[in-house]
């Protein structure tokens, strides 16, 4: 279904999407031979383009997908790109969509460098919008992306826990990237300052929703989603599920959290803070709060001219709330 769905949502700007994804194949290459194998690596699989589809989705909105659309979308696919690559590094994650991850089939070394080299590429793409706004607004995603992973970090030597601070991350981590998607494209696609800040809330709330569905499939062993579950405690993120509960919670569960923040939990310790967390309504509870926003986001589409990009849009954020991996 979820296939299905997919085709449905870029059936608007399928021309311009294959357009894309040559353009994209075509720019992010290098005659270094460590880089090419790096990078061919990277684009053997290109995932779904979601990121891509929404500045196209939102620039045909708005007007047009021109050549500065094709040129933002490939900037920020290329440093989306770049920080799974570093993110891995981070992590020290081995795989990444159901292949090895640069830092596997290489080292750490050669994939920040990579990492490095595909930022490069993403602010070069975006010069050639020839708009200031659009580079001002790239180097605000790339130091909100790296304040995001920051935070996170900093967030593991915190005593408390809080709401607050994960949507805080979340929203840098995640949001900032579906956001400008939306911005981008309906500010280069013609629209105007209404249409621009209408449809840049629309991807902060679908980021929002695509952060909180990755964090619901830590709790669900049976999807094949590419890691087990419990994964997020294991690297010592609490993420909304484990925060609701711990609001009502014993003092031994609290401390419990705390031993996962520090790395210091068992692997059987760690099932039993998933096992808590389902059975008192946490994943229930976040499920929730991801319909909420879905809702919230929905219902912005009212307000579009196009209906076919209307109709688009709301399977997109369908699409993500539902999505299986």
């Amino acid at each position: 279904m979820c296939r299905n769905m997919l085709k449905s949502i870029q059936a608007p700007i399928q021309t311009e999407l294959e357009r894309f994804q040559q353009y994209f194949r075509s720019v992010l290459q290098s005659d270094n031979a460590l880089l090419s194998a790096a990078l061919e690596h990277l684009t053997r699989k290109m995932g779904k383009m979601m990121r891509p589809t929404l500045v196209l989705l939102c620039a045909r909105e708005a007007g047009e997908v021109n050549e500065a659309v094709l040129h933002a979308a490939a900037g920020l696919e290329m440093l989306h790109t770049a920080s799974l690559v570093h993110d891995d590094v981070v992590d020290e994650s081995d795989m990444r969509r159901g292949q090895r991850s640069i830092n596997a089939l290489f080292d750490n070394k050669a994939a920040v460098l990579v990492g490095d080299f595909i930022t490069s590429k993403a602010l070069s793409e975006v010069a050639l919008t020839h708009q200031l706004e659009a580079v001002e607004r790239m180097a605000w995603l790339g130091q909100t992306l790296a304040d995001g992973e920051l935070q996170q970090l900093s967030n593991t030597q915190r005593s408390t826990f809080s709401d607050k601070a994960y949507y805080e991350v979340i929203s840098k981590k995640t949001a900032a990237l579906f956001s400008t998607c939306a911005r981008l494209g309906a500010r280069l696609g013609g629209g105007d300052e209404a249409m621009v800040t209408l449809l840049e809330r629309f991807g902060q709330l679908v980021g929002l929703c695509f952060q909180l569905r990755d964090d619901i499939f830590d709790f669900d062993e049976s999807l094949n989603v590419g890691k087990p579950k419990g994964n997020d405690l294991q690297e010592g993120k609490l993420t909304l599920p484990v925060l609701h509960v711990l609001d009502s919670c014993d003092d031994y569960y609290r401390r419990l959290a705390l031993k996962v923040r520090a790395h210091e939990a068992s692997r059987l310790e760690i099932q039993e803070l998933v096992d808590y967390t389902l059975q008192h309504g946490g994943v229930k509870y976040a499920e929730a709060e991801m319909l909420r926003l879905r809702d919230e986001a929905v219902a912005l589409l009212t307000h579009l001219r196009d209906r076919e990009v209307a109709q688009a849009l709301t399977l997109y954020v369908g699409y993500v709330v539902q999505r299986k991996l």
